[in-house]
């Protein structure tokens, strides 16, 4: 039985909620359906039943074959009932019980005589109910009644005739599409609904017809629309014919464009919104076209709605990613917004205002966000924190109040994806940062004092050992890394250890003192870190005399494994105990996965403390450790620069090739990483030719192939050229063909069994490789550009100009370029604001010989769209310098 209501005790604290479905079993609940068969029937008690049946079965409930017969059965006899209100519980418990095909036979004819009724509710339920139930073949029975239903006089049948269209539509599509003429008709309707589910439903009948829905999207805007919630619908597939069509401005274009921007001016809210939202998602949209719709939205910031001010300042903010100048005449309003109510809201303004504040407004913003920070939930302050980031890496110059901002907020409280987006970000500061490294250290440092999180605790000293020792005093660090030895748990207390030692390792003025330090960790309760101690005093030299330490002890203790730690893992699985001790000399050195670069899961990248110390050099070290496991490669020096992976084959073929280039001082070896996608294939001896005739200063010196080459599992193939400087100090480059060939043999998929037989050789055609200027450059960021060009010899600078020649835009001029040269824009130079006619774009890198370079690129267009350049680089090297012309010159 449902529990009656209880009236709440209002001097009750802990209030509780009464259910009137509590206690409700099926059981009991398909007893009382009998009540159904009662020859006098009770429609409230029916009513009641009903009820019942319909919170069971929404709650997930199932029922057996035969309960949903019984019950169904059942139900056809309330059609006896005139009472209206269980009439339309009727409807609703067969539509969800969904009879079978033999079943719905009993209820059809009733329903197609309701559907012919007088009463306009039976009409318009039944209409639903029938489409939902019946199949095709019964469909075609009742079409001519629900083209009837569409242009109904009243609203109600016509829109449920339309929406059982739209469900229809999925299922039997040929008939709906048969019904366009009343559809049309329909929306023409004077009543809002049946407009709106009329224009929804013709738009789907059209929706793989691109000429057919511009054509609708033609007739409509010219004001046949007075339904707002259809009036909505319309902006969307204007959008939607705006952005198939392009970007040009054609006479076919501009109407659409000119019906949005008209909406603008609706009474409705709803749809004012909606336009303006369409516009600010246009492709390429200028200054021009935004300014419109983000004067409404402004004036949305200052609604006494909500909702309105919500829409608003969320599609501000997403403008302001690609047009952040255009959002700045809003910044005021935004700032009143910081103390909004709806944290969602006030959140979202200060996210804005931190993406489209310029320097001057920074210390302004810190203080209004320092008050609001307490007031919000940790998934909200992740969010702001962020954005601070973003703000710090854009003006690196106000490195101190956003330091300073975060050390702040790090000390309150808050969870761990909280503190662990500060700390995330101090480190990301430090490492972009340089004159922030020494205060952000220091910050760090406090805060592992009192760390609750041992994960981070850990994190912060392995960081604090590799940046520490580079400081210009590594010893204020000691007594922060060894309060951790005395007060924390085990595992940070081994983490201590390691970063005492490093420091030691470092810099050895401090060795005694660490020295004395790692003798008192000796007596510790824990084993590992008593075992670590133990390991750096004897490989330190812990006799107190001040040594250097050798690079091997460095590679020793704190260098990476030889080899991968998948393998030597697998090795260890494999090893049985015994007499002779595990030999690491025995754990394979190639690598059965693909390297750092190769095709990764889609996600975020990792940030923070959870990425490598800088992202240019991890990539060379995880490579460079690669590369050297292979003899044939050992001699050609250190590695320089490993490329991006570049594809050799589309998506989806049964062979996926990818290559990355690495580049030696004289010599360049092509990564080409392989996977087969063929269940039925095993691959061997697999090389990859690779023909150089349009790169003549390169020469093939070896090729290491890949032996085996199962399902599934990636491998990679080797080829390496030596390669000749040309014209002085200007790179080689050049065009490569690639083919693949391989022996292919057949696999049984389901036992995994390979045919004895030698195989058959094969070759697979791959996409074209080519070496470019840009791959002798490493990008690496400046803090301060200014300071690091004046710091740079004058006279290492070289100026010329350029013509570039007709272009569709000064953005796409300045990409052109910093594709060519491969170096790092900096200080968000890279981005060309909407419309200017003038640009200077501000380039760093190091050429291939450990050569800084500093680029500054100044640009102009004029009303021809013809595109000027001056290129001024400054070098640690003037004949570098010179050949950053050359290749601008020859690109």
């Amino acid at each position: 039985m449902a529990q009656p209501l209880v009236k709440k005790d209002d001097d009750r604290d802990d209030e509780e909620e009464y259910s009137p479905f509590l206690g409700i079993e099926k059981g009991a609940v398909l007893q009382e359906a009998r009540v159904f068969n009662d020859p006098q029937l009770d429609p409230r008690k029916c009513n009641q039943v009903i009820t019942k049946l319909l919170f069971l079965l929404n709650q997930g409930e199932t029922f057996t074959k035969v309960e949903a017969t019984e019950v169904f059965f059942s139900v056809t006899k309330l059609f006896q009932s005139r009472d209206m209100s269980l009439r339309r519980m009727v409807y609703l418990i067969i539509k969800e019980l969904s009879p079978s095909a033999d079943e719905v036979i009993i209820v059809t004819s009733s329903l197609m005589k309701d559907m012919n009724s007088k009463t306009d509710m039976y009409r318009a339920n039944a209409i639903r109910v029938l489409c939902r139930i019946i199949d095709g073949t019964l469909l075609t029975q009742i079409e001519r009644y629900l083209k009837q239903a569409i242009v109904d006089k009243n609203p109600v049948v016509a829109s449920a005739a339309i929406v059982s269209g739209i469900h229809l539509l999925q299922t039997n599509p040929e008939i709906v599409k048969r019904w366009s003429n009343e559809v049309q008709e329909a929306v023409q309707s004077r009543a809002a609904l049946v407009q709106f589910h009329a224009l929804a439903l013709l738009h789907q009948i059209r929706q793989n017809d691109r000429l057919a829905v511009s054509k609708l999207v033609s007739s409509l805007t010219k004001g046949s629309v007075r339904s707002p919630l259809a009036q909505c619908l319309l902006i969307r597939y204007t959008s939607q014919v705006i952005r198939e069509s392009g970007n040009n401005s054609s006479t076919g274009d501009r109407p659409f464009y000119d019906f949005l921007e008209g909406c603008l001016r609706h009474k409705a809210e709803m749809v004012i919104f909606e336009a303006a939202r369409a516009i600010t998602e246009l492709n390429g949209a200028t200054t021009r076209e935004l300014t419109p719709a983000i004067t409404v939205l402004q004036l949305f910031l200052s609604s006494s709605k909500p909702v309105l001010r919500f829409a608003a300042v969320r599609t501000l903010n997403k403008v302001a990613m690609t047009h952040p100048m255009a959002v700045t005449n809003c910044n005021i309003d935004m700032e009143s917004l910081i103390s909004d109510q709806n944290r969602s809201i006030a959140t979202l303004a200060i996210t804005t205002l931190l993406k489209t504040g310029n320097e001057s407004s920074v210390d302004r913003l810190m203080k209004q966000i320092t008050n609001f920070m307490s007031d919000i939930a940790d998934e909200f302050k992740i969010v702001v924190v962020e954005a601070i980031r973003s703000l710090c890496i854009k003006f690196p110059l106000k490195y101190r109040a956003l330091m300073n901002f975060l050390s702040n907020i790090l000390r309150e409280e808050g969870g761990f994806e909280y503190k662990k987006a500060i700390v995330d970000s101090i480190v990301i500061l430090i490492r972009d940062i340089p004159d922030a490294k020494e205060s952000g250290l220091l910050h760090l440092c406090e805060f592992i004092e009192d760390c609750e999180f041992t994960y981070l605790s850990t994190q912060i000293l392995h960081f604090l050992g590799i940046e520490g020792p580079k400081t210009s005093d590594p010893s204020k660090y000691i007594r922060y890394i060894y309060n951790r030895v005395i007060l924390e748990n085990p595992t940070v207390r081994a983490s201590a250890v390691s970063t005492l030692a490093r420091f030691g390792a470092m810099v050895d003025s401090l060795k005694p003192r660490i020295f004395v330090l790692l003798g008192r960790c000796l007596f510790d309760s824990d084993d590992e870190v008593r075992d670590r101690a133990t390991l750096y005093l004897n490989t330190l030299g812990g006799d107190g005399e001040v040594v250097e330490t050798t690079e091997d002890t460095k590679n020793f203790l704190f260098g990476s494994l030889d080899v991968p730690l998948a393998n030597l893992e697998t090795s260890l699985k494999n090893y049985e105990p015994s007499e002779e001790p595990f030999d690491i000399n025995s754990v394979p050195k190639e690598v059965k996965s693909q390297a750092v670069g190769d095709k990764k899961a889609p996600g975020k990248k990792p940030t923070g403390l959870g990425a490598p110390p800088s992202a240019p050099a991890s990539s060379v070290d995880a490579y460079e450790k690669l590369l050297s496991s292979i003899p044939e490669f050992s001699s050609f020096g250190k590695l320089f620069k490993s490329s991006t992976p570049v594809e050799l084959t589309e998506a989806e073929t049964e062979y996926a090739v990818n290559v990355v280039k690495h580049i030696f001082d004289r010599h360049v070896v092509f990564q080409y990483n392989c996977t087969n996608t063929v269940p039925e294939q095993l691959l061997e001896e697999v090389t990859v030719f690779v023909d150089a005739s349009e790169a003549e200063e390169f020469s093939e010196v070896v090729t290491k192939p890949l032996r085996s080459l199962p399902y599934d599992t990636p491998g990679q193939t080797f080829v390496a050229f030596i390669f000749e400087k040309p014209n002085g100090d200007l790179p080689a480059v050049g065009k490569f063909t690639n083919t693949l060939r391989f022996i292919v043999k057949e696999v049984d998929p389901s036992t995994g069994d390979t045919d004895d037989d030698g195989g058959v050789e094969d070759e697979y055609q791959l996409e074209e490789l080519e070496v470019v200027a840009a791959d002798y450059v490493l990008k690496t960021g400046v803090s301060n550009f200014r300071n690091a060009w004046e710091g740079m010899d004058p006279d290492t600078e070289r100026e010329a100009d350029y013509g570039l020649g007709p272009r569709e835009s000064l953005s796409e001029a300045v990409g052109a370029v910093i594709s060519l040269l491969g170096m790092q824009p900096c200080e968000g130079t890279e981005v060309v604001p909407t419309n200017s006619r003038s640009h200077t774009c501000l380039l760093s890198g190091v050429f291939i010989g450990n050569v800084k370079v500093l680029v500054r690129l100044s640009f102009g267009i004029d009303a021809h769209k013809e595109v000027a350049m001056k290129v001024v680089v400054r070098s640690d090297d003037e004949s570098i310098s010179d050949t950053i012309q050359e290749i601008v010159a020859n690109g």
